[in-house]
């Protein structure tokens, strides 16, 4: 297991782009954010270059425009909450980007929150943080840490603990903040307690496609309503979706989505909990390609209108790289793997599961491994 858990993977990459442009970091509450831009800082939170928009404190320095003396970087949380922030902050870098830097940290999708601010292009470099995946935590990648991580999900404070006790306490109050305060404090909604309902049941849909009908019919509410909230809920990063991939010889469907969750420790099935965290994984090494190397990267999923199915495939640039279907044991063979080799330019197929069985197929481009090893023959981050 990691020795420094306040080095996160992208620490080194942020603190190589601050000399040059603002960062941006992002991602969901509790990621682990603030605790490494305060690593970087040298610091703790009570740091005077650390300023943090809840508090009214900070509010007031950073609008007077009274930042620390001899301090070079500057950390700025949440503060994509200030109305104006976007102008206020483009006109702050460019009077000072030669004697400071500074990270701007938040729990929503800092490019989406414009709210009518002058654009900042150019000006920043934005990386996604994501939860602890096994790699990051474990580089030796052991079996014992794929059971830890499926057990307490990836966010840092219920995964060191590994108390059950501390995990159920700190998802409740983690529920609690994303749907009172951040959707407060960034959305205009006040249908809470419905779409409390809609995160309560969204764990129950991993692994199929998410069908945004039944869930009209169960919150009682509109089509646009439901999709409207499944937006709001991946701006907030309790959420992500991926679509289907296209081809010319198979009939796609076209308009499914699938659903997952950043927090895949809540899904109740063992199988789609396990193929929660291959997405997760798979979505990580996606933003780290597309924010750090600047590829144009996708996850989507290959599904056909006779159900046919493969859980997931990467693309880069437009072209796939390699599929992969999830399975908790090692004994089955899914027959879409051949049809669609057969007919998808895919060049790689890989059935990753929790069993111990590693081999290559030998007449598909296919190779069943562990989780573990999967991770390493991928050097996934």
């Amino acid at each position: 297991m990691a020795n420094n858990k306040n080095q996160r993977y992208l620490t080194p990459l942020i603190r190589e782009d601050l000399p040059t442009k603002m960062v941006f970091l992002s991602g969901p509450r509790q990621v682990g954010k603030t605790t490494l831009a305060l690593s970087l800082l040298g610091g703790d939170e009570k740091s005077p270059a650390y300023f943090n928009w809840d508090y009214e404190k900070d509010q007031r320095r950073l609008l007077a425009l009274e930042f620390p003396p001899h301090q070079r970087l500057l950390v700025l949380d949440e503060i994509h909450k200030y109305k104006r922030w976007r102008n206020w902050l483009k006109g702050v870098f460019d009077k000072s980007r030669s004697e400071r830097q500074f990270l701007i940290t938040g729990s929503a999708r800092l490019d989406l929150y414009r709210r009518g601010g002058d654009a900042l292009t150019g000006r920043y470099h934005p990386y996604r943080l994501h939860p602890l995946s096994l790699h990051e935590v474990d580089p030796q990648c052991t079996p014992s840490t794929v059971v830890d991580l499926l057990r307490f999900g990836g966010f840092p404070e219920p995964f060191f603990s590994q108390s059950e006790r501390s995990y159920r306490r700190w998802q409740q109050e983690r529920m609690h903040q994303v749907l009172r305060e951040d959707l407060r404090d960034l959305e205009k909604v006040e249908e809470v307690v419905l779409i409390s309902r809609l995160v309560e049941r969204l764990p129950h849909l991993v692994g199929s496609p998410l069908s945004i009908n039944a869930l009209r019919e169960d919150l009682q509410v509109a089509h646009g309503t439901v999709q409207n909230w499944l937006h709001i809920l991946e701006r907030l990063f309790v959420l992500f979706r991926i679509a289907p991939l296209g081809g010319a010889k198979i009939r796609a469907v076209k308009k499914e989505m699938k659903g997952y969750l950043c927090d895949w420790s809540t899904v109740p099935d063992p199988g789609n909990r396990f193929e929660n965290l291959v997405a997760c994984q798979l979505l990580k090494y996606c933003h780290l390609l597309e924010d750090s190397e600047g590829f144009a990267m996708e996850l989507r999923y290959i599904r056909d209108t006779d159900k046919r199915e493969v859980d997931f495939v990467v693309l880069k640039e437009g072209k796939p790289q390699f599929a992969v279907e999830c399975k908790l044991t090692d004994t089955h063979l899914p027959p879409a793997i051949a049809y669609f080799s057969e007919r998808l330019k895919i060049p790689r197929y890989y059935l990753v599961h929790t069993g111990s069985k590693d081999y290559e197929h030998g007449t598909l481009p296919l190779r069943v491994l562990p989780f573990q090893e999967f991770v390493r023959e991928l050097k996934l981050p």
